[in-house]
């Protein structure tokens, strides 16, 4: 009962500190509702940035693949600094300059409609089939665990013809489906970054609890030193940055799939960026990005130690990796605690689910609805309709999520199914920066082209034999070399008539923080130090 209150509390809490902040906002407007009204300034955007990723299937299923590979699963915490750096030297200030508020609109201003227009069918039908589903799925498995949710439903589940796991799972993905819908289409952009920031706080603090805790559970009352010294001689060979050729992380694919994974996901991903977009100025922009760098920097240390930790108390168990984290937080938490760190969790979940539901009505009302099916509407149907399409998308996501419940690793499965989209994209991006002369028709065939291949080499026998032989990120490698190449050559051949040249609409500030490149290799230069002090090679010898 004590868990359950603190739960209802701070999840209270935190939903009436947001309307006070927000009610009086702007949310009649497209720029309002959709980009805050650029009013955004750098805590906002770290914070929305940081808890927009760190959901459940960070949580979760990053700790799960902890739980199988060790600390060599940290790359997708550490590589991402150098992705963030990129973003606020390279991507942000071309798109900030844009004005633009996807990235879909940014390519149409540097291709044309045809190229917006596909880019948005391609982000919305990996939001709504991919992205949303897996982040209800994953966090609902987070819930059960920390909750014990399935304790709490007695006899009913069997009263409804449902086995107790199944109805806990679908409860709980349509209660968060629910509320984040709520967060996301009656609030609008500012809405959700103003909650993200709020439950960031609660989510870096219940997270670095839980590695203390679980420390100190190992120390057996010598305390959180003790617990820490035992872990790593008891697991010294799994306290590797270096993954081995058996991992699902080799060292290889740190060059290849995974480095250009990051890339598309902190520079190119609207769901991600939608909120650096609603920058007050390029250096509140930049600001923002390079914080989010630094406290990434973090992450390891209750994004990857949790489930390692969770390996040294669960390992003679039958588990999955997936349900680890969530059992070690009930292990370890006191109960007053657990109710905190359930809502600081269901935050995380709301977090991503309203972030990516807001980008996905963006998508909708200003790339398809505004731009294709009626460009003659005012602002308030602009708005309504992206409310509209929301709550379809959402339903539609609360019924597919439960269906994952097969799936043996959730973090991996999401990486998989999100190179089918990042790679195309964000090679057509890339070149439309570099280049000023390669045409529309690259971008297309690069986008239907990319998404094909990939597709094809994942699900179509043999081809997805030689993917798995070769391993999927140094395939999402070669594919992004390609089109790449593609692209180039095809401007080589056909270029445009002339030259693109961006302007700057004047939609923001665009004077750069004067520290941004020295922050930047400093961030750089702390990942490569944590690489090399936690680095054995001899894991590649065979």
């Amino acid at each position: 009962m004590v868990t359950i209150l603190s739960f209802l509390f701070f999840t209270g809490l935190v939903g009436l500190i947001t309307w006070w902040i927000t009610h009086r906002d702007d949310h009649a407007s497209s720029s309002g509702y959709f980009l805050g009204g650029r009013t955004l300034t750098f805590p906002l955007i770290a914070g929305s940035l940081l808890l927009t990723n760190l959901s459940t299937e960070q949580m979760v299923g990053l700790n799960g693949a902890a739980f199988n590979d060790g600390l060599c699963v940290m790359v997708w915490e550490v590589v991402c600094v150098v992705a963030l750096v990129f973003m606020a030297w390279f991507f942000l200030p071309r798109f900030l300059k844009s004005g633009v508020a996807t990235v879909p609109q940014y390519l149409e201003i540097r291709f044309d409609h045809q190229t917006q227009v596909i880019t948005n069918l391609i982000f919305l039908v990996a939001y709504v089939g991919i992205l949303l589903p897996i982040i209800l799925y994953s966090g609902a498995t987070g819930m059960i665990g920390i909750l014990d949710v399935p304790s709490m439903l007695g006899d009913l589940p069997e009263r409804v013809g449902m086995s107790t796991d199944s109805f806990a799972l679908w409860l709980i993905v349509w209660a968060v489906g629910i509320i984040g819908s709520i967060y996301a289409l009656f609030g609008g952009l500012r809405t959700v970054a103003v909650s993200d920031t709020i439950n960031g706080i609660g989510l870096l603090i219940g997270g670095f609890m839980i590695t203390g805790y679980a420390l100190a559970q190992i120390g057996d009352g010598d305390g959180i030193a003790k617990g820490a010294e035992l872990l790593m001689d008891q697991q010294r060979e799994r306290f590797n940055s270096v993954g081995g050729p058996e991992s699902s992380v080799p060292f290889s694919t740190i060059f290849s799939g995974i480095f250009l994974l990051n890339l598309f996901y902190w520079t190119t991903n609207q769901q991600i960026i939608q909120r650096t977009f609603g920058a007050s100025s390029l250096a509140e922009g930049q600001k923002g990005v390079l914080l989010t760098g630094a406290l990434k920097l973090l992450g390891p240390l209750y994004l990857v130690i949790p489930g390692m930790i969770a390996y040294h108390i669960f390992s003679g168990e039958d588990i999955k990796a997936d349900q680890a984290y969530g059992m070690l937080v009930n292990r370890v938490l006191p109960a007053h605690l657990t109710g905190f760190f359930a809502a600081a969790m269901i935050g995380a979940i709301l977090s991503s689910f309203n972030s990516a539901l807001n980008s996905s009505c963006t998508l909708f009302s200003l790339g398809l609805y505004k731009s294709v099916l009626r460009k003659d509407a005012t602002e308030a149907q602009v708005v309504r309709s992206g409310k509209i399409f929301g709550w379809i998308v959402a339903v539609v996501a609360m019924a597919i999520a439960p269906l994952l419940a097969q799936t043996d690793s959730i973090f991996g499965f999401l990486q998989k199914m999100n190179g089918m989209y990042f790679i195309p994209i964000f090679a057509v991006v890339l070149v439309g920066m570099l280049s000023r002369r390669v045409p529309a028709s690259a971008a297309k065939i690069a986008l239907l082209a990319g998404f094909g291949i990939i597709a094809i080499g994942y699900f179509v026998e043999p081809f997805d034999k030689i993917v798995a032989s070769m391993h999927e990120f140094h395939f999402l490698g070669c594919v992004f070399a390609w089109l790449v190449i593609l692209m180039l050559v095809i401007g080589e051949i056909w270029p445009r008539k002339t030259e693109f040249v961006q302007e700057d609409v004047g939609a923001v500030d665009m004077t750069p923080w004067r520290f941004a490149v020295p922050a930047g290799l400093v961030l750089i230069a702390i990942v490569l130090l944590i690489y090399q002090r936690f680095a054995d090679f001899s894991v590649l010898v065979p």
